[in-house]
């Protein structure tokens, strides 16, 4: 009886839409992550599983730092339940629109792709877990992360998580431009 309820769940996962560069543009602003996120950022989010339950808030303060070759972004990250953790991402431009970026935990390196005032990043990390012991595990999930620039210090961000291939969930983050 399990075997149906997973392949049900898992039928429903593989029918939710998600972004496309293919889908209208909504502005005619362009967004370049160089010039966004050079400078201080900071940042909340949440993430909700496939059910739609908030399981996890946080607060990020990302430090970018664009030489011209390279850009590099500092994450810190506050949880509602009192952890931290930090995140080193380097990311270089390999195109006029595309990028490709490391971090501690990602598993090979990321990709990704501008187009107008969109961003979209793919990536599989190893990504830290709090367990109910207050220990932490680690979990590797797939991440199709999708940014919109919605004004010139603000971006919205939805993330498409999936583990084994199935949707465990998404995450959603509002960033806000200080300097």
């Amino acid at each position: 009886m399990r075997v149906p309820a997973l392949a049900a769940l898992a039928l429903m996962a593989a029918c939710t839409g998600k972004p496309s560069f293919n889908d209208a543009a909504l502005s005619d602003r362009k967004l370049n992550l160089e010039e966004f996120f050079d400078g201080t950022l900071t940042a909340k989010g949440q993430f909700q599983d496939v059910f739609g339950t908030v399981r996890r808030r946080f607060d990020v303060t990302i430090k970018g730092d664009w030489d011209g070759k390279r850009l590099r972004l500092v994450e810190d990250f506050a949880y509602e339940d009192g952890s931290a953790e930090q995140r080193i991402w380097t990311l270089v431009k390999t195109g006029d629109d595309t990028w490709r970026g490391t971090a501690p935990g990602v598993i090979g390196v990321a990709e990704g792709v501008e187009g107008g005032d969109r961003f979209n990043w793919r990536y599989t990390i190893d990504l830290p877990v709090p367990a109910a012991d207050g220990s932490a595990k680690t979990v590797r999930v797939s991440f199709d992360d999708w940014m919109w620039l919605l004004s010139d210090d603000r971006l919205l961000n939805r993330a498409y998580m999936q583990r084994f291939g199935i949707d465990a969930g998404d995450v959603t983050i509002s960033f806000e431009k200080r300097n």
